[in-house]
């Protein structure tokens, strides 16, 4: 989902034209600024409240500008709301690219649930995605991405798999249908409205269980392969468009990574933990609305056998940092340590809900994050913080701003979370946004000028500070 490593101005320019077209609200955002009030995509008057309310607990004014030019960007610029007959109806794109995946989407929105209680069109909205992101599941449980015209054949039409009309990428990202539960559970514990949680979605999630279950591979591969003719070995699989060899073990085999980039092992530990969560949050609604109880019992079930397998496999021995999570593994013994910055990522699993920070391996596994012994991990003259392999094709020691927010949900060290804010706040390049990833030691080579889920990540975690360590802004 990247843009081409060009200068600054260039990346401005091919935000502006790559993908991006003028309708979808960037050509409005200013370089610096939100887009003029009459040009924003979509208004809640609680979100600018809540801005102004937070604004005036950060002392430091470049901070308070990035945090009011980030926390409403996906409204700003990404949300294209109507209704249906009455029915609320919600497309929401990436950003510089005019397609809605299923887990950008969600993490887009989530920092906004908590103030869709006292503002109906907010909630009206949300309400509307998550009835999108019904049809989308039932359309294809296995793509990733999806376009708004559900007759469109999109640039990826050729990919070695079966490709749908209005379907914009088919990888299998296990996370795609974890993040659609996500959203419903918040939204139905913050709201309590059950309107979206219809039959037909009661059918998108036994299409998910069902989906996840025959991705554990018991008896055979699946239905589901892909291959794209490319240059870049992360965009195609292996093995035939199976992926390398695996043994099952009760985890759930995911193809891709939440990056888009193939996995190496099919078992990847943090998406198979938010699987978890997400599974029991399923099973909690359902009870809590009294539908569907053998939907509740499948899911649970399954929630069970993939902890325990995690527990089994995915815990391993490293030879520096002891017991800790690995990122993939194969069922055969074989395990990948490293962690990519985008979520689910082994940082981020007890921010999806899993655990706790005090945990042990969590901790060992943090320490063995942001350590040498970690690939992707980057410490340089601008910041210091993980990165991905979907950046290796822009060069090395790409960091991705997600990962720093991530670091900083997860700690309760007001230091920790100081230095992450100003590691985020100095490397915007000017903008007073957040990008895909920047350059270790120059904040203003960086990729994606407009990439909506790295501002919410990066609101919500402002929003978190001014609750919990407001101390930390008023420096």
């Amino acid at each position: 989902m990247s843009l081409p490593p060009t200068s600054l101005a260039g990346r401005f320019i091919a935000g502006a034209v790559v993908g991006l077209f003028a309708l979808n609200g960037f050509a409005a955002q200013q370089k610096d600024s939100r887009p003029p009030e009459d040009q924003r995509k979509f208004k809640s008057e609680a979100v600018e409240e809540l801005i102004e309310e937070v604004k005036g607990g950060i002392a430091d004014p470049s901070l308070r500008k990035t945090f009011e030019n980030a926390f409403p960007n996906t409204l700003d610029t990404t949300v294209t709301y109507r209704e249906v007959d009455g029915v609320p109806d919600t497309y929401i794109i990436t950003g510089d690219i005019d397609a809605m995946w299923l887990r950008d989407s969600t993490a887009q929105v989530s920092h906004y649930i908590p103030l869709a209680k006292k503002d109906e069109k907010l909630r009206k909205m949300i309400e509307g995605l998550i009835r999108r992101q019904t049809r989308y599941i039932l359309l294809d449980p296995y793509a990733n991405a999806f376009y708004d015209d559900p007759n469109k054949v999109g640039e990826w039409a050729s990919d070695h798999t079966d490709m749908k009309p209005g379907v914009h990428e088919r990888k299998w990202e296990l996370d795609s249908l974890s993040y659609p539960i996500r959203l419903a559970y918040l939204y139905w514990k913050e709201t309590g409205d059950t309107s979206p949680f219809d039959q037909k979605w009661l059918d998108a999630m036994n299409l998910a269980v069902n989906t996840m279950i025959e991705q554990q591979r018991k008896e055979d591969k699946g239905p589901y392969s892909f291959m794209r003719t490319t240059q870049w070995q992360t965009d195609t699989v292996p093995g035939n468009g199976f992926g390398n060899p695996m043994r099952p073990t009760g985890m759930i085999c995911s193809t891709f990574r939440n990056s888009d980039d193939a996995a190496t092992f099919l078992f990847n530990i943090p998406e198979n933990l938010f699987a978890v969560v997400s599974l029991r949050q399923l099973a909690e609604m359902l009870d809590g609305m009294k539908k569907d109880p053998q939907l509740a019992a499948r899911a649970r079930e399954l929630a069970n056998e993939v902890e325990a397998a995690v527990k089994e496999h995915g815990v391993v021995e490293h030879p520096k940092h002891g017991k800790i999570y690995a990122y993939e593994v194969d069922g055969f013994g074989n395990a990948l340590f490293m962690d990519d910055a985008g979520l689910p990522s082994l940082i981020s699993i007890p921010y999806l809900g899993y655990g706790s920070i005090d945990d042990e391996i969590y901790q060992a596994t943090r320490k063995f994050v942001y350590s040498p012994e970690n690939p992707y991990f980057y410490a340089g003259k601008a910041a210091e913080g993980t990165g991905s392999p979907h950046l290796a094709r822009f060069g090395d020691a790409m960091i991705w701003p997600m990962g720093i927010s991530s670091r900083a949900l997860t700690t309760n060290d007001p230091e920790e979370i100081a230095q992450c804010i100003k590691w985020l706040n100095d490397n915007t390049g000017g903008t007073h946004f957040m990008h895909e990833g920047f350059n270790k030691d120059d904040g203003d080579d960086f990729t994606r000028p407009w990439f909506a889920w790295s501002n919410s990540l990066f609101g919500e975690m402002i929003w978190r500070t001014y609750r919990e360590h407001p101390e930390v802004l008023k420096k």
